[in-house]
Parts: structure tokens; C-alpha cells; sequence
């Protein structure tokens, strides 16, 4: 089973993308162990940057690119200790947020497996022994 077009257009559009990154941060906003990482009081410019980034990479508008440049996922992720125990529980979030949509199965299953890639290259501080 494949995605027809791109994902961006097969997901719904900014609209399932904004309400993605809005269950997601609802979730990380109540993680004592994922919430220290964002050092702002209140999660709206993550919020809109994974947003955004989410749209562009999925084959929306590049509103991303021309507002903060190349994505530079590592780099900009680099100042944050992230062990596999942050990707976990980020990728905890993100897949319920994931599967809190209706989606087709083609369209989760893209989504899920980018996410489980991505978090893994964030992946910054070894397990702790």
C-alpha cells in the first residue's frame, strides 16, 4: 500500500499537520523527562517550528526554509542531551499523536517510520550504564 501524491496532500493538509504537532506538544508538555528540554515557558515556537518543518518535509509550502533556512535537524538538536530514553519517550508521543488521527494506514505507516529514523539520529548521549 503506497501514498498517492505526497503525504503533505494525502494527510490532510496544514490543518491535520498543525493538529499533529498540537497533540504531540500537549503530551511533551506534561513529560518531566522531555519538558526540561525546551528551554522556552511556553511550547508555541516548537510548536510552530515542527510545524512547519513537518509541512515543508511532507511536500507542503517551504514557509520553514524561508524562515529559519536548512532544517540542520542534528545541529540544531545538538545542544540538547538526548539518550535513547528522550527518543523513546519523544517517539512515544509522536506515535500516539500519530495514531490519534485519522489516517490512512499508508499515510501512518509513513509517518511512524520517518519518525522512528529521525528521533533515532538525534540520538546525541549514550544509554546510561
Amino acid at each position: 500500500m503506497s501514498v498517492i501524491g505526497n503525504v503533505y496532500e494525502a494527510a490532510g493538509g496544514e490543518a491535520t499537520f498543525r493538529l499533529l504537532v498540537a497533540r504531540f506538544y500537549a503530551r511533551v508538555g506534561d513529560d518531566p523527562l522531555l519538558r526540561p528540554l525546551y528551554p522556552e515557558a511556553d511550547l508555541a515556537s516548537a510548536t510552530e517550528r515542527l510545524t512547519l518543518f513537518l509541512i515543508q518535509y511532507w511536500g507542503g509550502p517551504h514557509s520553514y526554509h524561508e524562515q529559519r533556512g536548512h532544517p540542520r535537524l542534528r545541529m540544531r538538536h545538538q545542544p540538547f542531551a538526548i539518550g535513547p530514553a528522550e527518543r523513546d519517550a519523544w517517539l512515544k508521543h509522536m506515535t500516539a499523536a500519530v495514531e490519534s488521527l485519522e489516517l490512512s494506514p499508508a499515510v501512518r505507516k509513513a509517518l511512524v517510520d520517518y519518525f522512528e529514523i529521525a528521533s533515532t539520529a538525534m540520538i546525541n548521549q549514550p544509554a546510561p550504564r
